[in-house]
């Protein structure tokens, strides 16, 4: 872990802001009577076959609830700086689907989007959130990680170190 309080005060503000985005979508997801992910995965272009399986009638809600709530933990875990590991890796995860999701080759979007987009910026963030383990700068992974209960479970150590 760094001792720069310059650093620390980025990985703070990164952490915050990353939580923030996620937190925002979650809230016009979970909050939302009726909100649905298929409005969205049928407007998908290049990849339209791989992500309209997503959009049948057994898999819509199952997607739904998924990505809803998905949303809404990623952002609390970065919030919090609880497993920051896990919910970061997940988010690199949702952020590289959206981007192929937003995909009208080579445009991402729209016409102001050659290949790149936020969403390849915000993995990017979420990626050096992990390598800086941003929950341990005044998060609560510090605190978890030297409770007994992960000293007795060392295969835990990875969420939280």
């Amino acid at each position: 872990m760094t001792n720069s309080p310059m650093e620390r005060s980025l990985i703070l503000y990164f952490r915050f802001v990353m939580a923030w985005t996620f937190i925002y979508a979650a809230s016009h997801q979970v909050f939302v009577p009726g909100w649905t992910v298929v409005g969205f995965l049928n407007h998908t272009k290049t990849f339209h076959d791989v992500f309209v399986v997503f959009t049948t009638p057994t898999m819509a809600p199952v997607t739904t609830f998924l990505v809803e709530y998905g949303h809404l933990l990623i952002g609390l875990s970065l919030l919090f700086g609880l497993m920051v590991r896990v919910s970061a890796a997940f988010g690199v995860m949702l952020m590289i689907i959206y981007w192929f999701a937003h995909m009208d080759w080579p445009f991402i979007e729209n016409q102001n989007n050659l290949i790149v987009d936020f969403h390849l910026v915000y993995a990017g963030v979420l990626v050096y959130l992990i390598v800086k383990r941003a929950g341990h700068v005044f998060g609560l992974d510090a605190w978890v990680e030297n409770r007994e209960f992960i000293k007795q479970h060392p295969s835990l150590k990875p969420l939280v170190a």
